[in-house]
């Protein structure tokens, strides 16, 4: 089944790994029976659902989330039913599927204006001469 992440972005079920553990979160007693955390695991470098750029802007963004073999790992415990954890884990990666595909918008270089530069010199030399003022020698008494 396919899960549409964007128009042009859409990753297959079967790309995503989850596992449930434990969680910490809320639930009191529940928590230590119900296996209610989910950890989900996206292959980022073995999915052919993912332009190569957007993969390289993904592995950037994903930061602490990357294994050292490409794949982002998710941790979701804070509800208490597991479907909701799961449905806040995939959320979370199609967020992040989402920012990384938008290209960034390249820096166009400019040049400061001759009258900026020239206003900037001036107030310079305006506080240099200020301050040598300051420097007299002290009068004697």
């Amino acid at each position: 089944m396919l899960l549409p992440v964007t128009d042009a972005i859409s990753l297959d079920e079967s790309e995503l790994i989850e596992s449930f553990v434990r969680s910490s979160g809320p639930g009191g007693q529940n928590v230590n029976k119900v296996s209610s955390a989910v950890q989900l695991r996206f292959d980022i470098r073995g999915s052919p659902s993912l332009p190569n750029d957007v993969a390289v802007r993904l592995m950037r963004l994903a930061g602490k989330r990357l294994t050292k073999d490409g794949i982002i790992v998710i941790i979701a415990q804070s509800h208490r039913a597991q479907e909701r954890n799961r449905a806040d884990a995939r959320e979370r990666l199609f967020d992040l599927i989402r920012q990384a595909a938008v290209r960034p918008v390249p820096r166009r270089a400019t040049k400061v204006p001759k009258a900026q530069r020239r206003k900037r010199v001036e107030g310079k030399k305006h506080r240099g001469q200020i301050k040598s003022l300051r420097g007299g020698k002290p009068s004697v008494d």
